[in-house]
């Protein structure tokens, strides 16, 4: 009876651990989701963050779990979701957020999770630990995801400018700043469908773990739906300023159009992606497309030195958390004797 309870202690911690990722994560990623509509000064930073925070909230409910799935059965193999491994991996994660957070660059939250739990059960099983084909999903959506967001926003910004040459930039401006505020909210619901699903796969995989739930197939409780987009939405309300520096005025400056272009082609992209159940990085998609938006007026619009270094913490991203949350764990299997 003390084991048990021992372990039902150690798995509520560890969903708080969770929640907790899910919070520093809308926190983190609040610039994915405003950083075009507050780059172009459609709306005041308070407006967006709360039509971002409800709308991260309501994606989950309308795109569905399938991600949650993928990263709670489809990274590590689920005989090494122990509560440990899960906890450490959290914990990499969040420090990798937390100094990414820091330095204003917007690294992917998801690829810190998927880097954080390959680090901890790597440590504890070696490579037999990782679903390799999960893994490998990841490493090539890692490159496929900025690519089409700055292939796809970046071909919508070009017919835009094609059939709007003859308009009148102010009214152009005044049309699209309303539009706007529709991609945005839409950008932000496939935001919290794909992000907000990721800690509803951890929080699933570990009921199971603990022995709180008991199912063939991996379906997640409406109450781990319910707390999952909390977390993030309250964290989007609180915002990553930092971030949406970088994102917002650093990267490129924007015009309505291109923003409406860069969320609405994001937003395709991580639509598609929910329903497939493949776990990209929010972060990248709407960095690919905001680049893709600024090379349309000219191709040194587009700041490619801070891109650059935006590129390098994505390509340390998974590595850094991984060691991260490798260390948590020898000091977690120290402690535990």
């Amino acid at each position: 009876m003390a084991d048990q309870s021992t372990v039902i202690i150690a798995v509520y911690g560890a969903i708080g651990a969770a929640l907790f990722f899910d919070f520093v994560n809308g926190f983190h990623d609040a610039a994915n989701s405003i950083a075009t509509i507050v780059g172009t000064r459609v709306l005041r930073p308070i407006h967006a963050v709360g039509i971002a925070a409800s709308a991260n909230f309501l994606g989950p409910f309308i795109f569905g779990t399938a991600v949650a799935a993928t990263v709670g059965k489809g990274i590590i193999m689920p005989e090494f979701s122990t509560v440990d491994v899960i906890i450490a991996g959290l914990l990499g994660a969040i420090a990798w957020d937390v100094i990414t957070w820091w330095f204003g660059l917007p690294a992917s939250s998801s690829h810190a999770l998927i880097g954080g739990l390959i680090g901890s059960a790597f440590l504890v099983g070696g490579l037999q630990a990782i679903v390799a084909p999960g893994v490998e999903k990841t490493l090539l959506f890692m490159v496929v995801s900025p690519a089409m967001g700055f292939g796809v926003a970046g071909g919508v910004a070009l017919a835009m400018m094609f059939f709007l040459r003859k308009k009148v930039p102010h009214r152009v401006s005044k049309v699209f700043g309303r539009l706007q505020i529709v991609s945005s909210a839409f950008f932000s619901l496939t935001h919290g469908a794909n992000d907000g699903q990721k800690t509803m796969g951890v929080i699933t995989a570990l009921l199971i773990a603990g022995g709180m739930l008991h199912s063939k197939e991996f379906v997640v409780p409406i109450w781990v739906i319910v707390s999952a987009a909390s977390a993030m939405a309250l964290g989007t309300f609180f915002g990553g300023w930092r971030i949406v520096r970088t994102m917002a005025f650093r990267l490129t400056n924007l015009k309505p159009y291109q923003g409406f272009c860069a969320e609405t082609g994001g937003g395709a992209i991580l639509t598609s992606m929910a329903w497939l159940g493949i776990p990209v990085s929010t972060t990248h998609a709407i960095s690919g497309a905001i680049m893709g938006v600024g090379a349309t007026k000219r191709f040194s619009a587009v700041r490619w030195g801070l891109g650059k270094r935006i590129i390098y913490a994505w390509l340390i991203t998974i590595p850094a958390s991984a060691a991260i949350a490798a260390a948590c764990m020898m000091i977690i299997k120290a402690l535990s004797g």
